[in-house]
């Protein structure tokens, strides 16, 4: 399974719309449209699940065609980088060296 990276959306697209144009390429298995946490609007990406060779079809013939007036960006989707948690500080800190 493979997943595509789906950028620069129009915030009016829907999950049926998405789906319709990435049909046209294969068998779409998942879509994800994250929304902002405080105003529940799209954020204008989202996310295809396909099998590879539907997803490499899909980002082939789908990358920089319009939808709403927007080009699209299409590509596969990098996993992002998990870190540590809150903070953003890594490793455990040092003491004062005092003994």
């Amino acid at each position: 399974m493979a997943k595509i990276y789906v950028g620069n959306l129009p915030f009016t697209a829907t999950d049926a719309e998405i789906r319709t144009l990435f049909s046209q390429h294969g068998t779409v298995e998942s879509i994800s449209i994250p929304t902002d946490r405080e105003t529940g609007r799209p954020r204008g990406f989202g996310f295809v699940e396909m099998n590879q060779s539907d997803a490499s079809r899909a980002i082939q013939n789908l990358n920089g065609k319009e939808m709403g007036g927007r080009a699209l960006r299409v590509n596969e989707a990098q996993d992002k980088p998990r870190t540590g948690g809150g903070g953003g500080r890594s490793g455990g800190g040092g003491g004062g060296g005092r003994y």
